[in-house]
C-alpha cells in the first residue's frame, strides 16, 4: 500500500515594506511562476479565493498583490497593523493548511498569454526597457513587496505602474527617480523621463 503523501508544512511571516500601509507575507514556497496578479476590490478578485476571503474578512483591506511566493496586502489608512499583522498571518497559513486553492483553474494560464502577446507587439526600444526592469529592477522592487510593470514609451517618456507595496507608497517617486530613471536614462539615452500613471 502507498505511503499517504505528507502534508506540506506552511510556514508564513511577515515584513515591512517601505509603504507603511502595506505588508508583504512571504511564504516558504512558491505561489506563481513568472506571473504577478493584484486585486483592489472583491469584483476583481472572482478567479482568486484567497483573496475574496482575505477581503470578506477584513474590511479594511485595500489591495491584494500576489507575485513569487509573497502576498503584499495594503490596508487603510485608519487600521493599525498592530492589531491585525498576526491576525492575517495566520488565516493565510490556515488557507494553505487546509489546502485550498490560490486560483480557480486557467488563470495562470491567462496571465502568461496575456503578458506574451504584450511582448510580441513590442517595439525593440520597448524590450530592451522592459529587459531592463525586470533585470535590474523587479529583483530589487520583489524585495519591498511590490512591482513596477512597463506600460508605454513615447517622446522619451517611460510610463509604468505600480503595484502591490509600491502603488501609493510615499517613497516610490523618489525610487523612480533616483533610481529607475537614472538607470534607464544611463543605460538608453533615448529615455528621458520615467513617471507612474497610477503613482
Amino acid at each position: 500500500m502507498e505511503q499517504e503523501q505528507q502534508k506540506r508544512a506552511v510556514i508564513v511571516y511577515a515584513e515591512a515594506s517601505p509603504n507603511p500601509n502595506s505588508v508583504k507575507f512571504v511564504l516558504n514556497f512558491e505561489l506563481v511562476e513568472e506571473v504577478q496578479v493584484e486585486y483592489s476590490s472583491i469584483a476583481e478578485a472572482g478567479n482568486c479565493p484567497l483573496a475574496i476571503d482575505l477581503f470578506k474578512e477584513f474590511s479594511f483591506i485595500q489591495n491584494i498583490f500576489i507575485s513569487a511566493n509573497f502576498i503584499s496586502i495594503t490596508k487603510d489608512e485608519a487600521t493599525d497593523w498592530y492589531e491585525f499583522n498576526a491576525k492575517i498571518r495566520m488565516f493565510i497559513k490556515k488557507y494553505f493548511d487546509d489546502e485550498k486553492p490560490l486560483f480557480l483553474e486557467g488563470i495562470v494560464q491567462e496571465v502568461q498569454e496575456v503578458e506574451k502577446q504584450a511582448y510580441e507587439n513590442d517595439s525593440e526600444l520597448d524590450a530592451k526597457i522592459k529587459s531592463i526592469l525586470n533585470d535590474y529592477v523587479r529583483p530589487a522592487v520583489e524585495s519591498d513587496g511590490g512591482a513596477i510593470t512597463f506600460d508605454s514609451f513615447e517622446e522619451g517618456v517611460v510610463k509604468v505602474i505600480l503595484k502591490g507595496s509600491c502603488s501609493g507608497c510615499p517613497s516610490s517617486t523618489m525610487t523612480l527617480k533616483a533610481g529607475i530613471e537614472n538607470l534607464l536614462k544611463r543605460m538608453l539615452p533615448e529615455v528621458e523621463e520615467v513617471v507612474a500613471i497610477n503613482g
